[in-house]
């Protein structure tokens, strides 16, 4: 038994005890088609189909939306969607594909959105019946998100929204954008308004969506247009002038505030459930990877390289645990900006090593026969550097954590 499971109440070790018994009868079927390594590179419908129908049956199963209330959709429970991650983590599911609507705009939607759209949106996020995507970063605006340039003009009960967003992660497949936009030129912060727009009724009628291809010759990310896109005002979250505020909860979540839901595909994974996986994985890796007359595994260097990242990831797993004891949590911040700059870091040097332990057959790609575990290491290297971008890049959480949870001095 783990110590996750040691800490359970009587209700949360009832529901794993379901969790696993519905996933060892329900675990999907092997895909017709090759599957991504996460959410954000889903290309097809085909792959988008496959993962929609899991989720779906996931949710009507009791695993998505756990904690919400039940007339939002939700299951009514009480810390219990961890325990859902950790048992589909376990059973190496696929992953579930809406992660920006399960990690982000739910959330968001559930502490700022009117009691209309609450009903409205949440069941249609859990049961992906509706993808969404996310509308913050812009040319000019990554980092620094307070200088969103997109406009929403009000004209009585409607805002026309003009702009362009980048980088937006399902947006081709997306029925509905959360969106960071500026009503005010003449301040800052407070001239940001946050808004949920359903951009699908839009594409073709004032919405452009364009793709970006990536160096690993996939198209997960994209460009988005709006040209006079109007919206009811119904469609704002919180008060006019609030949408920085309303942003840091959706970045808050992002960065690992909340349960998300999001077990990864394959063989490689990214939850915070299974942190020492990946680092795991490499022993496996090293044992078959030939060196000389030996293998990578009989290298003291690499033995050592490897515990080192599997102490690390499962220090990192402990401090996520920690979050969820009040008295061993100090500051709001600390544990999701710690956790999502660490566990992004240590998985680009997990992939990195992997790299080495492959040698030259890391250069073969995913639809070579002979490239090692199927070529999925250079995919996940390649793809890591976005994740040290995404949700705030490590620079900026260096010194978000610096200024904000240690009080040191503002860097000049």
């Amino acid at each position: 038994m783990s110590q996750s499971e040691r800490r359970d109440t009587p209700e949360q070790a009832e529901f794993r005890v379901y969790c696993r018994e519905w996933l060892a009868s329900h675990t999907p079927g092997p895909p017709a088609v090759r599957l991504p390594q996460s959410a954000l590179e889903i290309m097809t419908h085909e792959q988008l189909d496959y993962l929609r129908n899991w989720q779906r049956a996931a949710y009507e199963g009791g695993l998505v939306g756990c904690d919400y209330p039940r007339e939002y959709g939700g299951g009514g429970r009480s810390d219990c969607q961890r325990i859902a991650n950790e048992e589909t983590a376990r059973a190496g599911t696929p992953f579930f594909p809406n992660i920006v609507a399960l990690g982000m705009a739910a959330p968001t939607i559930f502490h700022h959105a009117s009691e209309e759209l609450k009903r409205r949106l949440l069941p249609k996020i859990f049961s992906c019946e509706e993808i969404w995507c996310q509308g913050f970063s812009e040319p000019d605006a990554g980092s620094d998100m307070a200088n969103c340039q997109t406009m929403a003009e009000r004209t009585g009960d409607t805002w026309i929204i003009n702009g362009q967003k980048i980088w937006t992660s399902l947006a081709q497949f997306s029925d509905w954008m959360i969106i960071l936009c500026r009503h005010d030129r003449s301040t800052k912060h407070r001239g940001l308004t946050y808004f949920v727009l359903p951009i699908g009724d839009f594409v073709g009628k004032g919405v452009e969506i364009r793709p970006l291809i990536k160096m690993t010759g996939e198209s997960g990310f994209n460009e988005v247009f709006f040209n006079n896109v109007e919206i009811p005002d119904s469609y704002r979250l919180d008060e006019v002038g609030n949408g920085w505020q309303v942003a840091m909860t959706t970045l808050l979540h992002e960065r690992g505030a909340g349960p998300l839901v999001t077990p990864s595909a394959g063989s490689l994974r990214s939850d915070s459930s299974s942190e020492t996986e990946n680092a795991m994985m490499l022993i496996e890796l090293a044992k078959k990877s030939p060196r000389n007359d030996k293998t990578a595994a009989d290298d003291p260097v690499i033995r050592d390289r490897i515990m080192d990242l599997v102490i690390r990831q499962k220090g990192l797993s402990e401090s996520f645990r920690r979050s969820r004891v009040k008295g061993l949590t100090d500051h709001l911040l600390r544990i999701p900006l710690q956790g999502k700059l660490v566990r992004t870091e240590i998985n680009q040097e997990v992939s990195a090593l992997a790299l080495e332990i492959e040698g030259a057959a890391s250069t073969l790609y995913i639809t070579d026969e002979n490239a090692p575990a199927k070529g999925q290491w250079p995919l996940a290297y390649l793809n890591s550097f976005g994740m040290t971008i995404a949700a705030g890049t490590s620079e900026v959480l260096r010194n978000i954590l610096g200024e904000r949870v240690l009080g040191m001095p503002k860097s000049k």
